[in-house]
């Protein structure tokens, strides 16, 4: 396995324990925002694995997933969660999202974003 491939693992897998860690202290906005950031990443080392350009420095991930490739491989379920997750990375950054984003971030919610991402990165890491 390359640097830059190691590189995304590495920094998906810490922010995937910082969602956990965010869960934890309750701090929901910020489940949705690092679960967003662990897939990103995880999508970027696969990338760094199939193409050899530098990913694309967007927040998409469904672009992502797309333009490496890895969409076509992917069930319509695993597509439906990046729906899901796409638009939490720019809805927790901005006040006119954030106060409707967190009312919807229970810790049901949260417990199930962690799950379905958790799920979503082990397969992608399968992949690598």
């Amino acid at each position: 396995m390359n640097d830059k491939v190691t590189y995304w693992i590495e920094m998906s897998d810490y922010d995937f324990d910082t969602a956990k860690a965010m869960l934890e202290t309750k701090r929901y906005l910020y489940v949705a925002f690092m679960c967003h950031q662990t897939i990103e990443k995880i999508l970027k080392a696969y990338w760094s694995k199939v193409l050899e350009e530098p990913p694309l420095k967007v927040h998409s991930l469904s672009r992502l997933a797309e333009k490496s490739g890895l969409d076509k491989d992917m069930s319509e379920e695993q597509m439906d969660f990046i729906d899901e997750l796409e638009p939490l990375n720019i809805e927790a950054r901005y006040p006119s999202y954030k106060e409707r984003l967190m009312k919807s971030l229970t810790p049901d919610r949260c417990k199930e974003l962690i799950e379905q991402t958790d799920k979503l990165r082990i397969w992608i890491k399968s992949k690598l």
